[in-house]
């Protein structure tokens, strides 16, 4: 049985504070900036930028720039070339998201509206 592929959300506080949202994903952490955290409702959507990815060891990376604010592990639900949705398994509990991509770098990050019970 294969295990669980992780994320990690690193609150960062340099160049200016933002969070990276983290999924594991052909050996690599697949990597965007979250400037305004994850959306805490549906209705508030949150622009999240692809950044390059990282390596596996940046799954539990601390420094005096940067902390764990959440880690786990992640399942994909649907995806295509526009989409990704996804549910975080993090330490206080499961949250559905979908990526979005708008253009270039830029996504959208969603809090779905259906959430695991």
């Amino acid at each position: 049985m294969s295990r669980a592929a992780r994320f990690v959300l690193h609150d960062h506080r340099r160049p200016s504070p933002h969070f990276d949202l983290r999924l594991e994903e052909d050996g690599v952490l697949r990597s965007w900036a979250v400037p305004k955290g994850l959306p805490d409702s549906s209705a508030h959507d949150r622009l999240a930028i692809a950044v390059g990815d990282h390596d596996l060891d940046h799954v539990d990376f601390e420094d005096e720039h940067k902390s764990v604010a959440d880690t786990g592990t992640w399942e994909e639900h649907d995806r295509d070339e526009r989409r990704l949705v996804f549910t975080l398994h993090g330490r206080s509990g499961s949250r559905r998201y979908a990526l979005i991509h708008t253009g270039g770098t830029q996504w959208l990050l969603h809090l779905t509206k259906e959430q695991p019970g």
